[in-house]
């Protein structure tokens, strides 16, 4: 599966650095989830909807414990990191977040959403560069993003570029 993962979001991805149309951009968008959300493993994934499933509930503590267990028994799966460090973000700890998100940007580069993760933990900081930094990069992936170019120019601004 993993070649076929592979293969499926390279040929996903390149779609969704050329397309110019919003629509077909977040069908991409969702596509990439679903393969994103695979492991490979069906109690895995059962694991992992369980998960989210708690974090929708704001059972914030049992999500990361489920994300955990994920993380621990498939480490090299993206989606786990990436998950627990929504959960974490939802809890206020920033810090712990942002390990995972860098965690999930090593296995996962063009991982979108922990991209837009970390720019949102840093405009909550103040921290401009950062924010910058992860919008830029989140626009290389996916450029189709109107309020990304919108915020990357408001901060331009505010630095004075």
């Amino acid at each position: 599966m993993a070649s076929e993962k592979q293969q499926a979001l390279a040929y996903l991805f390149a779609q969704l650095r050329a397309t110019e149309d919003h629509r077909i951009a977040r069908q991409l968008e969702n596509k990439i989830w679903c393969w994103w959300m695979q492991s490979g493993d069906d109690a895995l994934d059962q694991t992992l909807m369980r998960g989210f499933v708690a974090m929708s509930e704001g059972a914030l503590t049992e999500a990361i414990r489920l994300f955990t267990e994920v993380i621990e028994t498939l480490p090299d799966f993206a989606e786990g990191w990436n998950k627990r460090a929504t959960a974490y973000y939802l809890r206020g700890d920033y810090k712990a977040s942002v390990d995972d998100i860098q965690k999930t940007l090593v296995l996962e580069p063009r991982h979108f959403g922990a991209l837009s993760g970390w720019a949102t933990i840093c405009a909550h900081l103040g921290d401009d560069e950062g924010t910058l930094y992860a919008l830029e990069k989140l626009l290389e992936i996916y450029p189709h993003q109107p309020s990304v170019v919108d915020e990357i120019r408001a901060i331009h601004r505010r630095l004075g570029r």
